[in-house]
């Protein structure tokens, strides 16, 4: 993969989990929420590959 297209993914991952966290806030919905929701979509999506 050339380094441009990684530094661009990097940043599209860091920009998108930033507007996330920005929405989150603005919502007011707790941050303990949010975490569980990223933990569980871990999960169902980590146990989707040992099928």
């Amino acid at each position: 993969m050339p380094l441009p297209l990684f530094l661009g993914l990097m940043f599209a991952v860091i920009v998108a989990a930033g507007a996330t966290l920005a929405l989150a806030f603005v919502a007011d919905v707790p941050l303990v929420a949010v975490g569980f929701a990223a933990l569980a979509g871990s999960l169902i999506l980590g146990a989707r590959q040992w099928r």
